[in-house]
């Protein structure tokens, strides 16, 4: 696998001067990690957006910094609420001999016979895994086959992925990754039968014993 490689540059401006930067098209930027001091850069705007633009965040990256080589993960990235560009970028410098964790994106694949042949609806309640592994293998994202959701309700869960290599999955193994649903007016005409039924079979010994007891008075008399 071809390796990502950005290059950057130490930077000695730092705080609101960084606006100055910005407008000569520099992405300021962070490196931090444990074995390493936290080192501001600065990187080309336009280059650095075109390689993350769609990156997983479990890539790993070689950050190229004044000609010294570090591997490093994208731990966050700002951007300008209205343009949508990047503002700023932190990096965290990880040792390839030692495991690191990362969100790692759910990529949903094949088609549910339950959405396609009974109107359901698929819900994704997660969109990213917390894994941990060595960077070299964190996955670059992980495929949930939804083909075996057959019916309504059924449902996939984080105990019933099976990733390959070294990879530990931090999340509980009962969260719910996907689920079939019924379409929300379906959803609600089968709650007011429901609850039709319960008042139903709630009011049915109450008309018998009323009943029995009108009998009895009518005895009575």
């Amino acid at each position: 696998m071809e390796e990502i490689v950005i290059n950057a540059n130490r930077r000695e401006i730092v705080g609101k001067r960084t606006k100055v930067l910005r407008r000569e098209g520099i992405l300021p930027a962070v490196m931090y990690g444990r074995h390493i001091e936290t080192q501001p850069l600065s990187l080309d705007h336009n280059e650095t957006s075109r390689i993350l633009e769609g990156l997983s965040p479990s890539a790993l990256i070689v950050l190229q910094v004044d000609g010294e080589q570090h591997y490093v993960l994208v731990r966050e990235k700002q951007r300008d609420v209205i343009r949508g560009s990047l503002l700023h970028v932190d990096f965290q410098d990880v040792l390839l001999t030692e495991k690191a964790r990362s969100n790692v994106t759910i990529h949903l694949t094949g088609i549910s016979p339950a959405v396609r042949d009974l109107g359901g609806i698929l819900v994704q309640n997660l969109e990213q895994l917390d894994v941990e592994a060595l960077p070299r293998d964190l996955p670059e994202y992980i495929d949930v086959d939804i083909s075996a959701l057959q019916e309504i309700g059924d449902a996939v869960y984080v105990r019933e992925l099976h990733l390959l290599g070294e990879v530990d999955i931090l999340a509980e193994l009962d969260d719910l990754i996907v689920v079939v649903t019924l379409p929300a007016a379906e959803a609600e005409v089968e709650e007011e039968e429901e609850a039709e039924e319960e008042i139903l079979e709630g009011a049915e010994p109450e008309v018998i014993e009323r009943g029995k007891r009108e009998e009895e008075e009518a005895e009575g008399d």
